[in-house]
């Protein structure tokens, strides 16, 4: 189905739609308004790169490796507490979904809990239309804070109960319950899965130390 884009739309005016992004990341085919979650699909398995939907734009999601590495940390810290409390599933980097109808999100690092989650064997679909309990996003140089924030306002739209942003360049995070509520968390601090995740607790000087491996000797 086509987005309602307007007719009379430049490259800026797009580029200030999707929050000022770089040029760069977004794909010009499908034309803008006219891609779909299949073309989501059909790009990850035929060029293995990763595009967010937005209104009919495709975006594409990119990472360096650094940030790459952190969510994989962050991912590995939830399945370990997963062992230990079955909450609900764990998902990483290449977890695409479906949110909200013509909006597929990627986020870094996603839960859901088993409430959401059906009791039959869960659909092999590529992009299932399922609501994460907790996305994490590990921002990345091309985000911007335009970008950002009209992530956050489409996550809780859809239904996302507890939202994290962390940023390596100052090594501190946010944490959102609602798009009003919001807990800064510095370098020094711990981010707390509440009552979504009961009992997680992620430290961002661990997290990072960890990151910041070098080879022994």
């Amino acid at each position: 189905m086509q987005a309602q884009l307007p007719g009379d739309w430049s490259l800026v005016d797009l580029q200030n739609h999707l929050g000022g992004i770089p040029l760069g990341r977004i794909r010009l085919f499908p034309p803008p308004g006219y891609a779909t979650a299949q073309d989501v699909i059909d790009i990850q398995e035929q060029e293995d790169r990763l595009y967010e939907l937005t209104d009919g734009i495709l975006v594409e999601k990119t990472r360096g490796w650094y940030e790459s590495l952190l969510a994989g940390l962050i991912l590995t810290r939830l399945n370990v507490f997963l062992e230990t409390h079955d909450l609900g599933l764990a998902l990483g980097a290449d977890g695409t979904l479906k949110i909200l109808p013509g909006m597929v999100r990627i986020p870094d690092v996603s839960f859901i809990r088993w409430e959401r989650l059906p009791a039959e064997p869960l659909p092999r679909r590529p992009v299932p239309e399922r609501v994460p309990d907790l996305a994490v996003e590990v921002l990345s140089e091309g985000n911007t804070e335009a970008e950002m924030q009209g992530k956050l306002e489409m996550y809780f739209q859809a239904g996302v109960r507890l939202v994290w942003y962390i940023d390596p360049r100052t090594r501190s995070a946010k944490s959102y319950t609602s798009l009003t509520e919001v807990t800064l968390v510095d370098e020094h601090g711990v981010l707390d899965g509440s009552e979504v995740l009961p009992g997680f607790r992620l430290s961002l000087p661990q997290l990072f130390a960890i990151a910041d491996r070098r080879k022994p000797g």
